[in-house]
This record gives structure tokens, sequence and C-alpha cells, in this order.
């Protein structure tokens, strides 16, 4: 259908406690099933031949959110990734994580830290989770890490540019995404990869990510410029 695909599709999953409610459930209720969603995704991006699919699970905003709440999101990392990673590991699924990962409950980070590590030298789809991610507090921790390096003679102060200060943030291993895709009808990036999205595609639709599947994403990228900006 398309005549390029973009190399790397960003998503904020939002709309999932919002979902819960329209249906009679709890938020925690949606939040599952944007997890099922998610897989849909990434069932998709692999059929449609996407390298790289950066999804927005955890915002460092999150925690102002209800106690349970928060709980039941720190617990969702360790049941998907003990259900789906030996699927992972069949399909070639490589997990990147983008995010402080220090800060969350042992058991979250031991589940993200595993995926990560069993999945390190698989070469098919990268599935990169924003976890505990802030675009703001991204740009801080590379500014700090640089200025350390500078005070510690491992940096030069004129070798500072855009590429080096791309390898300082959490995305280092990852070419920017060509397009950003929003669900749940809010039309802003809410903090989320702000220099690495300052020259996609922003592409909103209302539709809550747990109705989200390929189809849509499709629509989404036949809709934009994304999947010409490889070939320019």
């Amino acid at each position: 259908m398309f005549s390029t695909i973009p190399e790397h599709v960003a998503i904020i999953m939002d709309g999932n406690g919002r979902w819960g409610k329209a249906k009679g459930l709890t938020r925690s209720e949606g939040h599952y099933a944007g997890v099922q969603a998610m897989e849909r995704v990434i069932d998709a991006c692999i059929d449609i031949d996407i390298k790289i699919l950066t999804l927005y699970a955890f915002s460092s905003e999150n925690w102002s959110r209800p106690k349970a709440e928060v709980n039941y999101l720190m617990y969702l990392p360790v049941k998907f990734f003990n259900q789906k990673l030996p699927g992972f590991m069949k399909r070639n699924i490589k997990i990147l994580v983008s995010g402080d990962i220090t800060t969350i409950p042992d058991s979250t980070r031991k589940a993200i830290t595993k995926a990560m590590d069993k999945t390190k030298n698989n070469t098919g789809l990268i599935v990169n989770i924003a976890f505990n991610y802030g675009g703001r507090n991204d740009i801080l921790q590379a500014v700090r890490q640089m200025a350390e390096d500078v005070q510690n003679d491992r940096l030069e102060l004129d070798n500072i540019n855009e590429g080096l200060i791309d390898r300082y943030l959490y995305t280092k291993a990852l070419p920017d995404p060509e397009i950003l895709i929003r669900t749940g009808g809010e039309k802003r990036i809410s903090n989320f990869l702000l220099w690495q999205v300052s020259n996609a595609e922003l592409y909103f639709t209302d539709v809550y990510f747990p109705d989200f599947n390929k189809e849509m994403l499709m629509e989404a990228i036949g809709s934009s410029e994304a999947s010409h900006a490889i070939a320019e």
C-alpha cells in the first residue's frame, strides 16, 4: 500500500483509562486492554515491516495518579514480559527501554531489564518502551552527563553538537521517529521525545488506544508525510 514505510513510529497510547470508564470498567481494566492493543500494534508493525516502535507506556508525570492505578501500571510490565517474552524471542523482537528505571519498584525493573537482556541479540522489530520517561528530563540528564564528561576531560566543549547530544539521550541507539501518533483525542505531545520528534509528522486520532488496530496504524501512516520522509 505504501511506497515507503517509516523506519521508526512512536505512539502515545492515550485513552486507556477513559476507555475503561466508558465501558463501565475500572481504569486499570482499561490499561490492561491497552496492553492487549499494544500486542496488536506490535504484530502490525512486523506485518508492514516497520523497524522500530516506541511506545509511551508510563510518563514521569504519571506518578501523580491515584496510588492504586500507579501500582497497577508498575505491575503490568511484570505480567506482560513474563507472558510474552518467549513469543518475542521466537519472533526475533528486541526490547529496549527509554526512561529512568532506577526509581521504579524492584520487580518492575527486574522484569524490564530481563526482557532487554534476553532479547539484546535479536535483530527483528525493536520495541522501545518509554517507561518513567519525560522529554525534559531526558534532555536534562543528557546535559548533566555531558557537563560531567567535560568536567572530567572526557569531552571537549567544542565537540558538542546535535549528533553528540543524540548519543546522550535515553534513545541514543535509535534514529528519530518519522511519525508520532497520539490516540485518545488530545492534540499535544505531553513531554514525549521533545528532542527526537522535532521533525516528525504528528498524527492525532480520537480513538482510544484499546480500540487502535492495524488498519488505523496504516491509515495514520498513509495519511501523513511520514511515508515519504525516508525517500527525501
